[in-house]
């Protein structure tokens, strides 16, 4: 197995990452930049050494040609200091206080066809390497008429062009430090509330989801990360608090549906083991009668729970567009009661629903007035706003306050209602609400003027914008 790499050279965080890349890319950008800016800075030196002798050479020839040449030559031009002229016979004619008692310093001779030479040469004597302008020069008082003049400049040090490459090595390696402190510092002040958001992760209990990530302002990556965070949380957070009162219903709901299962069955079981008892003395039609209501019970019972089942998992299902009002009347027509009915009936209240849900929940509310009327049940269908209501009002004893938020839970009877008497199996406003809430409804309770109890239920009329479902009252 191969050794593994540097942990520098592969790091785990972002940070690390980032820095390390960039880092890489200012390397690679960086040297090949100062090296070639140390090449060109060298030939700089070298091309200005060069230009020192040629400005040198051309003084001093325009000099010969004047005749205004002296011995000592007076360098001119800062650098170029060694000076010579020599005429055609190789004969040295006049220097520089620099170039006294040397030898001509090169052998090379311009031409007419090639009037000036640049030559380097490192043979002078006590000298050094030098680079040199060879010009030529005619003078109006030589025989010949032909001098050359040679100008010279020292070459520059390895140590001062080493002086430029450590220069701009400095200055690169404090250029790479640089960018990599800044990327470190930058990426570690931009990924700060990553850490905080992580931070703040980890402490969420999942049995207490309110708790939220700190949002930083602006609309970067990193805040958008943490606003989804905080949506996704709420939405948790939502979804485990319906979850936990599903539960808790569902709880009860078991409890209550078992107890009133429990109650007709016992009394079915013991109707039917006395019977058996006293066989001779038992008058079979009336035990069969009873027993035949117990089952009925048990059927009602059974029979809602499934639609309740049915309205909580599928929906209201298949709707069709139909005048309430003619729904409703077509209802209290076929619906025999012991109060009598007045209706008032609003035409045109046209809504989308489904017919048999519908009918069941208003037979729920008109079987529940007329248990506790006492002189007569009010059907009123009317407008109200965007939606259709259907009001149903007894006269009787009414609802009070407090029992209002929890006369539509399952199996739930009032003390005016707990005689089995007035018949029904504690299901038919549960039923009724979910109805109503199935359809985009509600389904709430108002005071009635001069008592009893005024239950309104909403659905929307058609072509009512979307609206929000109704929260369970």
């Amino acid at each position: 197995m191969p050794p593994s790499a540097p942990e520098w050279l592969h790091p785990r965080s972002i940070r690390g990452r980032v820095t390390a890349l960039i880092t890489f890319f200012a390397v690679l950008l960086l040297v090949p930049a100062g090296l070639a800016a140390a090449a060109v800075a060298r030939q700089r030196l070298t091309d200005m050494e060069w230009d020192h002798a040629h400005q040198q050479a051309v003084i001093t020839a325009a000099d010969i040609r004047a005749g205004r040449l002296r011995n000592p030559i007076t360098p001119q031009v800062t650098g170029a200091d060694l000076i010579q002229v020599v005429a055609s016979d190789h004969r040295l004619v006049a220097s520089s206080a620099a170039a006294k008692n040397l030898p001509p310093m090169t052998s090379a001779w311009p031409t007419r066809q090639e009037p000036q030479l640049d030559v380097q040469t490192c043979g002078i004597p006590r000298v050094g390497c030098v680079r040199l302008e060879a010009v030529l020069a005619a003078s109006k008082t030589a025989n010949d008429g032909t001098y050359v003049v040679y100008v010279g400049e020292r070459v520059s040090s390895p140590m001062s062009t080493g002086l430029f490459d450590t220069l701009f090595a400095v200055q690169i390696g404090g250029l790479i430090f640089l960018t990599a402190w800044a990327t470190w510092k930058v990426t570690g002040r931009t990924l700060r509330p990553v850490g905080a958001i992580r931070a703040e992760l980890a402490a969420i209990n999942v049995n207490d989801l309110s708790s939220r990530v700190p949002e930083p302002p602006g609309q970067d990556e990193i805040a958008r990360l943490a606003r989804t965070i905080n949506n996704t949380l709420s939405r948790l957070d939502h979804a485990q608090r319906g979850l936990e009162r599903m539960l808790g219903q569902q709880r009860q709901f078991a409890s209550d549906a078992s107890h009133e299962l429990r109650t007709p069955i016992a009394g079915l079981r013991t109707q039917i083991e006395d019977a058996l008892l006293h066989f001779d003395q038992t008058d079979l039609r009336a035990v069969l009668g009873h027993a035949l209501g117990d089952v009925n019970r048990l059927e009602a019972i059974a029979s809602d729970l499934l639609l309740l089942a049915r309205l909580g998992t599928d929906g209201p299902g298949t709707r069709v567009t139909l005048d309430l009002a003619d729904l409703i009347r077509s209802e209290v027509s076929t619906h025999p009661g012991k109060r009598p009915v007045n209706l008032s009936l609003e035409p045109g209240t046209v809504v989308g629903v489904v017919p048999d849900q519908l009918r069941r929940a208003f037979s729920n509310l008109l079987d529940n007035a007329q248990r506790h009327a006492r002189e007569a049940v009010i059907v009123d269908v009317r407008r109200a706003g965007e939606d259709a209501e259907v009001v149903v009002t007894d006269d009787g004893d009414g609802i009070p306050e407090a029992d209002r938020e929890r006369i539509f839970l399952r199996f739930t009877r009032l003390d005016t209602a707990r005689s089995r008497a007035h018949g029904g199996t504690g299901l038919g406003l549960a039923i009724a609400h979910e109805i109503a809430r199935a359809h985009d409804g509600s389904l709430s309770i108002e005071d009635a003027p001069g008592g009893g109890a005024r239950f309104v239920m909403r659905v929307p009329l058609v072509g009512r914008p979307s609206a929000e479902r109704a929260e369970p009252v």
